[in-house]
């Protein structure tokens, strides 16, 4: 039996590149949506996957994305355009009658979150809840292992992880096993429809115990630096962190604070879908050292005269304005924004291990159409 082919969006990015490599290791063919043609995306069509380069923000290329497509995971770029893509994409599935899409989200989305993309996941969410015919599996995973490891220069020649996660404990999920859950769910979607999943890794750890591990794989030791924001947002425009990203990491690292991220977790939701327990941050750790360009792109452990030469153009660096910068763009900015911690009904649904939607599954069967 010919299985059906699958759209994967964002595809050169952390989850999408590794969901194409699972799903083409499943037999099925997959056509991967990306912004260009680069190195990124030739490596996808080398492995086997149909490349389709496009604007997700352009309703024509989205269409035209989905012709002979039955399934689809759509991963949304982290972008001042969330809501908008997130829109386009629902009303394209719909009018190309797909199977069902898993849609990847984040952990913390409520209604009063101060971020107006975790605002707007939460949004997406709802909506796509409401769409009559195409079915929905929802991924919704907290703060990824990658983010910590975004000083790796100065833990591998300095010995100091540094960052602003405070004491905040988390079960960071590796970009691969989100792609995992969320392969395997499209692979065989029949029972996996209208729920949310929650990958984590397996246990939860603070930073200072991701230092303890850092220092054993790079035979040294290497403490955890808790830094001011402000210092942070230095090195991560030195860095070439978009400030669109910033300014919305600024608000999850005060989630890992508040420990929005330790609620609920860890979850055996990778092993429920896949069969396989998740890894854990020695495995995530490991591997991403040897290619950092997994962590971000461009990204290099480099010498130790590099880190010192990165350390002063960090120092040099002007931290952005954040609110100045949302302020400038129109946001729709709360006056008394709640933290997700802050919020019961959000805390309500963390505590069952699931994502904080306001509507009722859908009551209809799975689709018929829907085989493995």
């Amino acid at each position: 039996m010919t299985k059906p082919k699958i759209l994967v969006t964002s595809a050169a990015g952390h989850t999408g590149a590794a969901a194409v490599h699972k799903l083409l290791a499943k037999g099925f063919p997959v056509r991967a949506f990306v912004r260009q043609r680069d190195a990124r995306s030739i490596a996808l069509e080398e492995a086997g996957a149909e490349i389709f380069v496009g604007d997700l923000l352009d309703y024509r290329d989205v269409r035209e994305s989905l012709i002979g497509v039955s399934r689809a995971y759509y991963a949304p770029p982290m972008g001042l355009n969330l809501l908008h893509n997130t829109m386009l994409f629902a009303i394209a599935a719909e009018e190309a009658k797909l199977e069902v899409v898993a849609l990847l989200s984040q952990w913390t989305p409520q209604a009063s979150h101060p971020s107006i993309i975790t605002r707007e996941h939460w949004v997406s969410n709802q909506v796509y809840r409401w769409m009559p015919s195409v079915d929905v599996i929802h991924i919704n995973p907290g703060l990824f292992a990658f983010i910590y490891l975004l000083g790796l220069p100065a833990v591998a020649h300095f010995g100091m992880l540094m960052g602003s996660f405070g004491d905040g404990r988390n079960a960071p999920p590796s970009n691969e096993d989100i792609a995992r859950v969320a392969a395997s769910a499209l692979a065989e979607p029949a029972n996996h429809i209208g729920k949310s999943y929650r990958p984590t890794g397996p246990e939860l750890i603070s930073a200072d115990d991701m230092a303890g591990i850092l220092g054993n794989i790079f035979d040294r030791k290497v403490s955890y630096k808790d830094v001011p924001f402000k210092m942070f947002s230095k090195a991560a425009v030195a860095q070439g962190v978009s400030v669109t990203d910033i300014a919305h990491i600024r608000y999850y690292l005060q989630d890992v604070k508040d420990g929005a991220f330790a609620l609920g977790a860890p979850t055996d939701h990778v092993l429920e879908v896949t069969g396989k327990a998740p890894e854990d941050f020695d495995t995530i750790a490991r591997r991403y050292i040897k290619n950092p360009s997994l962590i971000y792109p461009g990204l290099e452990i480099g010498s130790k005269p590099q880190a010192f030469a990165f350390l002063f153009k960090m120092l040099a660096t002007k931290a952005p304005d954040l609110d100045a910068w949302e302020r400038d763009r129109g946001y729709p900015l709360l006056k008394t924004p709640l933290y997700s911690q802050g919020n019961p009904e959000w805390r309500a649904s963390a505590e069952r291990q699931q994502l904080h939607l306001l509507s009722p599954a859908k009551t209809t069967p799975p689709l018929q159409k829907l085989t493995a």
